[in-house]
């Protein structure tokens, strides 16, 4: 599932994800992800950091909560120490910057995919 609110950041993260072999899903905000998470039951979750409503930082535990061994990636323009240590804290398994290409998520997502599965 790929949650960001913009269009365009979904669709290049989705053609990178298919092209990969995954099938996507997309939200355009926090509060439609955790309310679809339940139904679409993501193997991994890609959540942008700055959202209107509710941040990735305040959506992580709640869908942490919804599906507790499911990865969840923060791609984000606010990379930082600091955004990785709260990220760890909100449950977020792995931080990547939008400044990196994004077939970066695409790998860390098989990465963390064959962790969990290990």
């Amino acid at each position: 599932m790929i949650v960001d609110d913009s269009a365009v950041v979904r669709r290049a993260m989705r053609r990178s994800f298919e092209i990969a072999g995954f099938y996507c899903s997309e939200a355009e905000n926090a509060i439609e992800a955790i309310h679809d998470v339940v139904q679409e039951k993501p193997d991994v979750i890609v959540l942008d950091l700055s959202m209107p409503m509710m941040n990735g930082l305040q959506a992580a535990p709640l869908l942490r909560k919804a599906l507790p061994h499911v990865p969840i990636i923060l791609y984000t323009m606010h990379a930082s120490q600091v955004i990785e240590k709260l990220s760890r804290n909100a449950g977020i398994s792995a931080v990547i910057s939008k400044d990196e290409a994004m077939t970066r998520v695409v790998n860390e997502a098989h990465s963390l995919l064959n962790r969990s599965s290990s």
